[in-house]
Formats: C-alpha cells, sequence, structure tokens
C-alpha cells in the first residue's frame, strides 16, 4: 500500500491537467507550470504508477488504459481537496474572491453573460466566472459535473447530478429573406426534407433537440454545412439558398440585420429547457447554492425582460 505521507500532492493537480488536455504544454497553461516541468512531473508519475500514462500516436498524445480508468478517481480526488481547502463553512458573497467554472452552450453564454455579470458585479464584485463550452461528449457525464461548478444543458439530454431549471426557448427555422423556396413566408415539408441545411453540432456523437425533431417528422435533409453550436448558424445562412433551426432568442438577435426571417413551417417547434447541473457532492457548497440562485435571477431577465426581482428565493 503507498504511504500517502510521502505523497506530493502537487502531482494529483499535473495529473489531473494532463487527462484533461492530454498535451504536456496545454496541461502546463492549464495550471500555470512550464513544459519542461510538466515533463518532470509525469517522468516521476510514470514511476509511481508504473505505467506511460500518455503515449504518442502521430502528431498527439493519447492516454494508456490505465489512464483512461483513473480519470474518475483523479476528479473526484481534485473535488475533494478543493472542498478541504477552498469551500468555507460561510460564504459571503460581498467580499468573496471565488472563481466558479460555468459550462455552457454559445447559445446560454449569449443570453445569460450579460445579466449573471451584472447581478455579481452588484453583489459579488470580487468573484469571477470562468465560462467553458459543453463537454464533446455524447453525454454529460458525472465526471465532466465534477469539473466545473455548474453545467448548463438542456433537459431531456440524460445529464446526471441535481439540476435546477433556468429558461425555455423554441426552435424555429430560419432562411434567408430572398429564399426562393418560401410561399407566404412558409415552407413545405417537401422543402424541408430537399433544401440543404445547416447543421449544429456539440460533439461527434452528441444528439440534439433539432436531431430529435428531424426525426419525428421522419426527414433526412441534406447537409450544407457542418458548424459548432447555434450562433454560427445565422451567418451562414445569408445569402443562401439553405435552411437552419436555432432558437427564437438567436433568430430575434442577428436575423433582422443578416437579412433573414423566420419561416412558418409545418413542423411541430421542439421546445428547448435550459437548466443548471451540478455534482451531488457539491450540494452543501454554500457558494454554488447562492450561484445557482444567481443563475436562476439571470434567467428571469432572459424569460421577461426585467431586472430580477430582490424577493427572488429560488
Amino acid at each position: 500500500m503507498t504511504d500517502v505521507r510521502k505523497l506530493d500532492l502537487n502531482l494529483i493537480v499535473v495529473l489531473d491537467a494532463l487527462l484533461i488536455e492530454r498535451n504536456l504544454t496545454r496541461a502546463g497553461e492549464r495550471i500555470g507550470m512550464t513544459q519542461p516541468a510538466v515533463s518532470g512531473a509525469l517522468a516521476r508519475l510514470r514511476e509511481l504508477f508504473d505505467d506511460p500514462l500518455l503515449e504518442r500516436e502521430g502528431r498527439s498524445f493519447v492516454l494508456t488504459p490505465r489512464a483512461e480508468a483513473m480519470i474518475p478517481a483523479v476528479a473526484e480526488c481534485m473535488t475533494e481537496v478543493r472542498r478541504t481547502f477552498d469551500v468555507l463553512l460561510d460564504f459571503e458573497p460581498a467580499t468573496s474572491t471565488r472563481t466558479f467554472l460555468v459550462r455552457a452552450s454559445d447559445y446560454v453564454l449569449a443570453e445569460l453573460t450579460s445579466p449573471l455579470n451584472g447581478l455579481l458585479e452588484r453583489e459579488a464584485p470580487s468573484t469571477r466566472v470562468e465560462f467553458s463550452g459543453l463537454p464533446a461528449a455524447e453525454r454529460v457525464s458525472p465526471v465532466d459535473l465534477l469539473r466545473s461548478d455548474v453545467t448548463i444543458a438542456g433537459t431531456g439530454r440524460g445529464v446526471p447530478g441535481k439540476r435546477a431549471s433556468l429558461f425555455s426557448d423554441r426552435f424555429v427555422c430560419l432562411v434567408d429573406a430572398y429564399n426562393p423556396a418560401l410561399h407566404e413566408g412558409r415552407l413545405s415539408i417537401d422543402d424541408l426534407g430537399r433544401l440543404r441545411y445547416v447543421r449544429s453540432v456539440f460533439g461527434p456523437h452528441v444528439s440534439t433537440h433539432l436531431d430529435d425533431m428531424l426525426a419525428e417528422a421522419d426527414l433526412v435533409p441534406p447537409v450544407a454545412v457542418t458548424v459548432q453550436g447555434f450562433l454560427p448558424v445565422p451567418f451562414a445562412l445569408t445569402g443562401t439558398p439553405w435552411v437552419g433551426w436555432v432558437p427564437e432568442r438567436t433568430a430575434n438577435r442577428y436575423a433582422a440585420a443578416l437579412g433573414l426571417v423566420v419561416a412558418e413551417t409545418p413542423m411541430a417547434p421542439g421546445v428547448l429547457v435550459e437548466a443548471a447541473h451540478w455534482h451531488p457532492s457539491k450540494s452543501d457548497d454554500p457558494a454554488l447554492r447562492w450561484l445557482v440562485k444567481k443563475l436562476r435571477e439571470a434567467a428571469e431577465v432572459v424569460e421577461f425582460g426585467d431586472e430580477p426581482d430582490d424577493a427572488f428565493t429560488g
């Protein structure tokens, strides 16, 4: 059995970064270490585990099977370390310097960032939020939840853990105003089946609400171009005969400026309900509870366009 008293906890930090980034330079940038220092730590980790952990494959690196198997345990270890040293019994927003990690889609960030930053500036001016994209995996896993404070994703997508609903939207069909297939502002099912469309993806195997909509309508339209997320869709559609589907708020934000219109279709619009998800082990963190409350207040601004009510209790 390993004598934990002889372990350097800094190696766990390096190991966690390597398991996430799978690259020495990026791992160093993630934790503020030089590439030679990370290389030295990797050598010690390889000796400790008697395993290469990271192996070169072509121009990139891949994890060994043992390293892959270690991901959940290392992520949980890092969470416990943070809880031990960072989470206080009480959380005082006005004086806290905590940095929150929030993962969300480009659409959610476009809608929530401004109202959330306004709330934090007024109530917790020394806190900071680091935003990043959703995991490019088929499903958000418990390990993914451990790597952030909050992950904002649509409900019904199999995200584990605890959650709090934030706001809803519906998908609309967006086209160039001069699309020749438009007839009195409408597109038929036949049009939707033959017109090329701008496909939004969030990962190689990630199913979206739009995929569900097309499947329910028994449509397999040809793909014109694939983009990452929802925000590039309007820009890709301008001046083309293609179609695309985006949340209605995104259409309202960009359509007029880009010469686009929302087309009526026979398809039942898919409804997107965005929710804040977090790992159950973090539920006792008062700072997390406060952050979720602020996210819900910011979501009220998105949903209703008003400043959040001071009496809101979440």
